[in-house]
């Protein structure tokens, strides 16, 4: 009798930086307050629901500057995987972290999700398609590079919207599907 097969692993690689960024310039106009921030436990579980499997997030941080160390450790509470990265002040060590890790796991066999809207990662993502390996991107859709559009194998998914990742709704502006519209939503 044969042993059953080892489940594949997710691979949910978090562009931390990126993601703050893009709530606090783009959406909320300031610095996001603790309460405002994803919960990033909620997002492993989205991913692990989504498609079926074993999660493994790992969370990029840049700590040139300094280590949020309270930060680090409730992240690894959550069981991330946190790699605070440092370098020179004109290297994008997050990015590069991101790329490697890709390159990495494209001679693995895992899936793999990102966490980002940035296009520095289009050309390792679409290293990462095969046909077999499940590749994904979890963003703001309006902000996500549209380079993820134009990736066939790409599936992609709405950081609010589909993981779920927020308290409260955030204050954005985006075109809404028709077939999703509710006036009840706006008429208060």
């Amino acid at each position: 009798m044969n042993a059953p097969a080892t489940p594949r692993t997710t691979w949910l690689l978090v562009d931390g930086e990126n993601i703050d960024a893009t709530l606090g310039s783009a959406i909320l106009d300031r610095r996001p307050q603790p309460g405002e921030r994803p919960r990033w436990d909620r997002l492993t579980d989205f991913a692990e629901d989504v498609w079926g499997q074993p999660v493994r997030g790992v969370f990029f941080l840049n700590a040139s500057a300094f280590m949020p160390m309270p930060f680090i450790q409730a992240l690894k509470a959550m069981d991330y995987i946190v790699l605070p990265l440092a370098g020179a002040a004109d290297q994008k060590v997050v990015d590069i972290g991101i790329q490697r890790t890709m390159q990495e796991l494209a001679r693995r066999a895992d899936d793999v999700m990102l966490v980002s809207h940035d296009g520095d990662f289009l050309h390792d993502m679409a290293g990462l398609i095969d046909g077999e390996r499940r590749v994904g991107v979890v963003s703001f859709t309006e902000f996500r590079s549209q380079g993820f559009s134009r990736l066939d194998g790409v599936e992609r998914f709405d950081l609010e919207y589909d993981a779920g990742v927020f308290d409260e709704p955030l204050p954005r502006i985006r075109a809404i599907p028709i077939d999703e519209f509710d006036p009840a939503a706006f008429l208060f």
